[in-house]
């Protein structure tokens, strides 16, 4: 059974968020096949949440769903994850500044917990944490952003992204991702949007060369 992330939280984003995590750390393998059945019964909630959680995924490109025959996990080719990170730059940049700009004192609390967690992640040698912190900084970005159109582009391809990294990271990737975060998280917590796009520049430019290597395997 999953547990609550979130206070009063509805059953669908709850299941989604359950199943987006599986995906990403490849607990759902990718290419492989389930059913909506087996999914309702291992996060023990009910049919609907679930199946518009699985529609939210498919819409995503994280699951195709086929008719009479399961749910297809999309499979991961190294080659896809350059195109997504390019596809992110512009979107992020964006997402950053906004940020900078419209970042409340709660919002930038919540910044540094996630920059407090992610130097815990690389101490610990701890991907799955990273994720948790990184997943906190996109929603930190998306509340935080006066733009709700860059936010519904940015989510699918964030999530993608991670389970790209997830895949591919390395120790040495775990910090130097970490360090970009943070750098990041500071800018925008200091209100500075110049620099707040610029870090995120500087962020997708280490994922491309990260996407890059792992192409090139």
């Amino acid at each position: 059974m999953i547990e609550t992330e979130v206070a009063n939280e509805p059953a669908a984003q709850r299941a989604y968020r359950a199943l987006e995590r599986m995906i990403v750390t490849l607990d759902l393998q990718p290419g492989g096949i389930t059913t909506e059945g087996a999914l309702i019964e291992r996060l023990a909630l009910g049919r609907t949440p679930v199946r518009e959680a699985i529609q939210r995924l498919a819409w995503e490109g994280l699951i195709e769903i086929r008719p009479r025959a399961g749910l297809a996990v999309a499979p991961l080719l190294a080659h896809d994850w350059p195109l997504v990170v390019d596809a992110r730059t512009g979107v992020e940049i964006v997402l950053a500044r906004s940020a900078a700009r419209h970042a409340s004192p709660a919002d930038k609390q919540r910044l540094h917990d996630a920059a407090d967690q992610m130097n815990d992640a690389v101490a610990a040698a701890d991907a799955l944490a990273f994720l948790e912190a990184d997943k906190q900084l996109d929603d930190v970005f998306a509340a935080a952003s006066d733009n709700s159109f860059a936010v519904r582009v940015a989510a699918p391809l964030q999530t993608h992204s991670r389970r790209f990294w997830f895949r591919y990271q390395s120790d040495t990737g775990l910090a130097q991702s970490a360090e970009h975060h943070i750098r990041l998280i500071r800018a925008v917590i200091d209100g500075d949007e110049w620099q707040a796009g610029r870090e995120a520049e500087r962020l997708m430019l280490m994922l491309r060369q990260l996407a890059e290597h792992a192409a090139r395997r």
